[in-house]
């Protein structure tokens, strides 16, 4: 048993922090995921953690100096949002080819232009082809864990990777909720201490980090980086298994509510899928089979487990909180991909919701779900939920 906490998502993943105790942390605010590194210098400022508190003057230099740190063989996080995130892209698709295993809170929030400092996943959807383990979290408390457990999935021999842990800008990252914080002393022995099997100041073992690899060696080099990405599902499971241990939860690919006789059900990410765990309550007491997966581990995804999850299902319509222009949706995309091998696929729908903030209420999830039921899609064509005109 842990002692339960009214904190917001931004201080559950400074209390994950705390805990970890890296050895540096680079910092640079960005709303809203200034409250992250704010609460965190608080814990560096009273000597609670022996974290060398690094501020920069950009998100580029941002993960500049993480990566500096990680590659002299500290354990070093980082944080940011949306134009913090464009800003650090350079270096951001750097960091898995020079296989750091970095932990970076992202607090999702729109892309300008028109600027926009409020919830969309425009961002991370940004970054979904760099090489970054990514996970998305529901509520305070999910951040609090995927913070735990990507540290322990990003640092193992088998995958050193970069994990991004997602949550939803303002919604979560400064919504109030009660939030479990486990024992000290059990989740620091989860924790463990960083494995080196490579650093530069490791001058008994020398290494050469980020050299020139010209056209007869880079193929091989991300071949391998695919490698490591494969092996993150048998990690991730492996290492959710020892945290349950101590929280006394499990850590799917993805959670399911109420699909097992669903006649039509809805994918969403992060905190609309709380809302849309509402919106199923509400109809399934008006006796309508409904459910929702929530995708949890996005990358690497698990294609063969949402076709598994999901296959008798005869309706499904995907959420997206961000566009891909002049193409599918980046959610409904992995999601039609992984269906497309199963010989009855299940109809579907593309929604898009909640751009630059915009609220998404149980009753448009109801209307969603009324629609998927009676069959009237468009396949072809994306629907938006909540805009005007």
């Amino acid at each position: 048993m842990g002692v339960r906490k009214a904190i917001t998502g931004a201080q559950a993943a400074a209390e994950a922090m705390r805990q970890i105790n890296p050895d540096v942390v680079v910092a640079y605010p960005i709303t809203p995921q200034t409250p992250i590194v704010e609460e965190f210098a608080k814990y560096v400022a009273d000597g609670i953690v022996d974290t060398e508190m690094v501020p920069v003057e950009s998100e580029h230099s941002a993960m500049s100096a993480t990566v500096g740190a990680e590659t002299a063989g500290a354990r070093a996080m980082s944080a940011t949002s949306s134009q913090g995130l464009a800003l650090m892209w350079e270096v951001v698709a750097a960091t898995p080819g020079l296989r750091l295993p970095i932990v970076m809170s992202l607090v999702n929030r729109a892309l300008s232009a028109p600027i926009n400092i409020h919830c969309d996943h425009s961002d991370v959807m940004g970054v979904t082809t760099v090489g970054w383990i990514q996970i998305f979290s529901e509520n305070a408390q999910e951040v609090y864990e995927n913070t735990l457990l990507a540290i322990r999935v990003a640092e193992d021999n088998r995958v050193q990777l970069p994990v991004m842990v997602n949550q939803d800008g303002f919604i979560t990252s400064h919504a109030v909720e009660p939030v479990e914080i486990f024992d000290d002393a059990l989740v620091q022995k989860f924790v463990g201490v960083r494995s080196l099997d490579r650093a530069l100041l490791d001058v008994e073992h020398a290494k050469s980090v980020g050299p020139l690899v010209l056209p007869d060696y880079y193929f091989e080099f991300k071949r391998a980086q695919e490698e490591a990405m494969s092996k993150v599902f048998e990690v991730y499971h492996e290492v959710g298994t020892e945290l349950s241990a101590i929280t006394g939860k499990q850590y799917p690919f993805f959670e399911t509510y109420r699909i097992d006789d669903a006649k039509a059900v809805v994918v969403v990410l992060n905190s609309a899928a709380g809302t849309a765990k509402a919106a199923v309550d509400a109809m399934r007491a008006q006796g309508k089979k409904v459910g929702l997966l929530k995708p949890i581990l996005f990358r690497p995804f698990p294609y063969a487990e949402v076709r598994e999850a999901l296959k008798d299902i005869p309706v499904i319509g995907v959420l997206d909180r961000s566009m891909d222009f002049g193409a599918c949706a980046p959610v409904y995309s992995e999601f039609r991909n992984a269906l497309w091998e199963l010989e009855r696929r299940p109809a579907m729908q593309s929604y898009i919701y909640g751009l630059g903030g915009r609220d998404i209420m149980t009753t448009e999830i109801e209307a969603v779900f009324e629609e998927l039921l009676s069959g009237k899609l468009d396949p072809e064509h994306q629907r938006y939920i909540g805009l005007r005109g």
